[in-house]
């Protein structure tokens, strides 16, 4: 079969395993800082909502207590905060949302004082009840206080710069406004214990210590499931590969069960032929033989690849003359294409590489075969020039072409272009094996074809070698 336009260079990819390398620390982080953020946000919407419901109630337990236009100033201050935050998650929702982890870690490091004044405004409100309204409303104000505080706890932990920002800003806050109150308060008869103040510094530090448990344990989730989504992928992959494999031996028996029915059903009626006119030999004989020479040919190609693929093949590398390679060749397939009424010429430059003469050899006779095989008219011409990466050999023909959609799966064992005349005989194996060979001496091949104009095949023969190229050749196996 016919081969690839971007298979130059072959290289390890063409036979690499389908498992992707397992994920690293490194490459999970990225993923795992940008599904936290967006967890964050999913989040935040609540949290801000409920603390805005709450500011009427705070409100109205200090109203009659506290002058009007300090409440009012308050919240005046929390609806601009609010707003500020429905600004900055519709921002986020239309810019940001769908990007990646980068995109997400610059928004929050963007609009993060977006909290740090919710949670400014909230510390301020210790001002408008802190000894000033009943112990009863002090003590509900508190309540409210510590609950803006907590509710944002499960959001605010996915983002730990962020829960530190909104955590210190605000108990700093609330701390300034209590040390102002007390200042201003008569100190020989306060209405609560001095010891009270060491709550707000305990609930701070709880909230600090409970965001760090609840951001492990959301990243550990995350990580989790993002190795998760790798192991998915690689069993996926595996999958179709196994899919492909079972596919290919399908495909393998039904094209073997095809190519061989003609040559051996060609045996049993010579053999029979012969039997019963046995005066016949001198005609039926060269039959049989060509006959013979089929299965030999189709079975040769599969034993090849095996031994390709096992690594049982040994290379021997050694100076190769190219020219006297080529008229090699000549001698071989000139026969077989002027038999087919086709024009064969060689264009041989002098020069010489290193690599196994058996193999290169081996690798151009399946080119030289496979233009003859499809060229239905006119010639094939081989050819060696000296390039500025070193010796090419090229193999033209004007036979059938490649389709466009064909180029990248015609290097593949068993591989037949459909519909396709020439294509009933053999397994589909010349190119595959002439694709492991260049991966295995490093000699890149390319192809370029015009359906119905004709291809031609190009080898760069850089020098191998030896150990290399037996280790390409082990290395397939695994």
């Amino acid at each position: 079969m016919r081969g690839s336009s971007a298979f130059a260079g072959l290289g390890n990819s063409s036979f690499a395993s389908l498992t992707p390398a397992p994920a690293t620390a490194d490459e999970a982080e990225p993923w795992v800082r940008g599904e936290l953020i967006r967890s964050l946000m999913r989040a935040a919407r609540g949290s801000y909502l409920l603390a805005a419901a709450l500011m009427p109630a705070m409100i109205a337990l200090s109203w009659g207590h506290v002058p009007a236009w300090q409440l009012f100033v308050w919240l005046g201050l929390g609806a601009v905060a609010t707003g500020f935050r429905v600004w900055g998650e519709r921002v986020y929702a239309s810019q940001y949302a769908a990007r990646d982890s980068a995109s997400q870690q610059r928004f929050m490091e963007r609009y993060h004082p977006l909290w740090s004044a919710s949670a400014f405004v909230w510390g301020l409100s210790v001002l408008i009840f802190f000894e000033r309204t009943p112990l009863m409303n002090q003590f509900m104000s508190w309540l409210i206080v510590a609950g803006v505080a907590t509710f944002p706890l499960n959001g605010l932990s996915l983002h730990p710069p962020l829960l530190h920002r909104y955590v210190n800003t605000l108990f700093v806050t609330m701390l300034a406004c209590v040390a102002l109150r007390v200042m201003q308060m008569d100190l020989s008869n306060p209405h609560f214990n001095y010891g009270f103040l060491a709550l707000p510094l305990l609930h701070w530090w709880m909230l600090l210590r409970a965001g760090r448990r609840i951001h492990e344990t959301a990243r550990n989730s995350f990580e989790l499931l993002y190795h998760n989504h790798i192991l998915i992928n690689s069993l996926t992959q595996q999958r179709q590969a196994a899919v492909a494999a079972v596919a290919m031996k399908n495909r393998f028996l039904a094209s073997a069960a095809h190519d061989m029915r003609q040559p051996v059903l060609a045996l049993s009626l010579y053999a029979d032929w012969l039997r019963n006119e046995p005066e016949l030999v001198q005609d039926i004989a060269p039959k049989i033989v060509r006959a013979t020479h089929a299965v030999n040919a189709l079975f040769d190609s599969l034993f090849d690849l095996a031994r390709i693929d096992s690594g049982q093949v040994r290379l021997h590398i050694e100076r190769v003359d190219v020219k006297q390679l080529l008229h090699d060749l000549e001698l071989q397939y000139r026969p077989v294409a002027e038999a087919k009424g086709l024009n064969f010429r060689v264009h041989a430059r002098s020069g010489t590489v290193l690599t196994d003469p058996i193999r290169v050899r081996r690798m151009i006779g399946n080119l030289i075969a496979n233009a003859i095989k499809y060229t239905p008219e006119g010639g094939v011409l081989i050819a060696s020039r000296q390039t500025a990466e070193g010796l090419r050999v090229e193999v033209w023909d004007t036979g059938i072409g490649i389709a466009r959609e064909h180029l990248r799966d015609v290097f593949l064992e068993f591989y037949k272009v459909a519909d396709h005349a020439g294509t009933s005989d053999g397994f589909g194996l010349g190119l595959a094996i002439v694709a492991r060979l260049s991966h295995a001496l490093g000699h890149p091949v390319s192809v370029r074809s015009r359906l119905g104009r004709g291809s031609v095949f190009r080898v760069a023969l850089h020098d191998a070698d030896e150990a290399q190229a037996q280790a390409r050749i082990s290395g397939a196996v695994g």
